[in-house]
């Protein structure tokens, strides 16, 4: 499940997926469910998918692990509509997620959640495959980071020539950056 870049916007329904960054600290968005560009700007509230959490009884979870919950249930399909009615969306949510606080968690939020949830689903931002190749693909990133950084460290300069000086110690006569020796 990939949700780093998409985000909410107050005041605008739907989600977005962050685009690019403008000069003035505002973001190009595009919405997930038209594919519209737009601009949103520094005065308007964004918030990440992935900085959300839903209140459980223990602690609060984050959403990416509300979706898998969900994911797993329908096995990787699409969820209950947000539209249903009130009390199928309570019981679907209860099976889902059993350990959410059903004080602080209105069915507002239960709405939200499904239905950008359908929203991530029709857009593959949910599916496993993408989890794990992205996973593998930052272990290789890593690796050769570190086989880069490692390399760097380990360089020796093979025009240094050991000098001799008049207290008998020896020093390292290399090449400088400005090319003068």
């Amino acid at each position: 499940m990939n949700i780093s870049n998409i985000i909410s916007i107050s005041g605008l329904s739907g989600l977005y997926k962050m685009v690019a960054q403008t000069k003035n600290n505002g973001l190009i968005v595009e919405s997930l469910v038209d594919k519209k560009r737009i601009a949103a700007y520094p005065t308007q509230k964004m918030t990440k998918l992935e900085d959300v959490a839903i209140y459980s009884t223990s602690e609060d979870v984050p959403l990416k692990d509300v979706f898998k919950k969900i994911y797993d249930k329908e096995n990787g399909g699409a969820c209950l509509s947000h539209k249903s009615a009130d009390n199928e969306i309570l019981s679907y949510f209860k099976i889902a997620f059993p350990e959410f606080d059903q004080e602080r968690v209105h069915l507002s939020d239960i709405k939200k959640v499904l239905n950008w949830y359908n929203v991530l689903k029709t857009n593959g931002a949910l599916d496993e495959k993408d989890e794990e190749v992205s996973e593998e693909e930052k272990l290789k990133i890593k690796n050769a980071k570190e086989v880069e950084n490692n390399k760097k460290t380990n360089v020796k300069d093979t025009n240094a020539k050991p000098i001799k000086t008049a207290q008998s110690k020896v020093k390292v006569q290399g090449v400088r950056k400005s090319g003068v020796a």
